[in-house]
């Protein structure tokens, strides 16, 4: 070090004294403790959904953010953690989603009807404390209606859940809360996968023709942000791991697929389930 940069040093120190210290000194940050979605593609992206800290998943309609979002729900409730649910547009499915393994009697559903109540609700639950996972599902509202909400209400849920083992989630269809997220993920359709039937499967009009079922969907997450990954961590994980099958990266993004399943039971009839997980949306 030179003597005009040890002087410089010398006098911020000075400067800084009482009030900050070692300004100097690098140290390691802190461990980010991550709790897996339960979908291996994802959780081989993102390393799992991290606690104390902001996660946000937003896409279109049909992008496959439903089952993120009760696939996390299921790992945790399995855990005997409880999580809490504010459904900004009253839209979720109990039924499937008990098929899809979420515990209900470890769930606190919130039904509302409009933005303003779902961001009441979410504030008064973060507040209250004692969840495993708090999810504010935004994605059925309109993109226009979800900007109103002020950046600092995103900048105020996340400092409340910091150094608390809350994992805070929200699902929108466009990224409103950016930097005061520690992990953004983009979801993406690629496509749609349809099945032939028999034509003794359908009918139509007392006559038996031939048809189609939705079989399932191709997928995309990307990651937009996230704190918690060093450098080189996803190429790393994903060559030790191995991207499974029906999966596939590129960067930081991963191809994954999901499938319907028909006909679980009589009170699910015609709803579309991803495989041995959530419904999908």
């Amino acid at each position: 070090m030179s003597s005009r940069a040890a002087t410089l040093r010398r006098h911020c120190e000075t400067l800084l004294a009482g009030r900050v210290a070692a300004p100097f000194d690098v140290h390691d940050a802190p461990r980010v403790e991550t709790v897996a979605a339960g979908i291996a593609p994802i959780d081989r992206l993102t390393g799992g959904l991290p606690r104390g800290s902001l996660t946000e998943i937003y896409g279109p309609p049909s992008s496959g953010i439903t089952s993120v979002l009760v696939s996390a729900l299921a790992s945790l409730t399995a855990a005997s953690e409880v999580c809490a649910l504010v459904d900004a547009r009253d839209s979720f499915d109990p039924h499937s989603a008990q098929a899809a393994g979420v515990r209900l009697e470890q769930l606190l559903w919130i039904r509302c009807r409009n933005v303003d109540q779902a961001v009441r609700a979410t504030d008064l639950l973060i507040q209250g404390g004692g969840f495993g996972l708090i999810a504010l599902d935004l994605s059925d509202i309109p993109p226009q209606a979800v900007r109103y909400v002020p950046l600092n209400v995103w900048f105020r849920f996340r400092r409340a859940v910091e150094h608390t083992p809350t994992i805070f989630v929200i699902c929108e269809q466009e990224s409103t809360a950016k930097s005061c997220a520690s992990l953004v993920l983009r979801m993406e359709t690629q496509e749609a996968r349809w099945r032939h039937t028999a034509p003794e499967r359908l009918q139509h009009h007392g006559a038996h023709t031939p048809g189609c079922l939705l079989d399932g969907w191709s997928n995309t997450a990307e990651v937009i942000r996230s704190r918690a990954r060093r450098e080189g961590w996803i190429s790393e994980n994903l060559i030790s791991a191995g991207a499974g099958a029906g999966a596939s990266s590129s960067g930081s993004s991963i191809d994954f697929e999901t499938q319907t399943l028909w006909n679980l039971h009589h009170s699910l009839s015609g709803k579309t389930l991803l495989a041995g997980g959530p419904p999908h949306r």
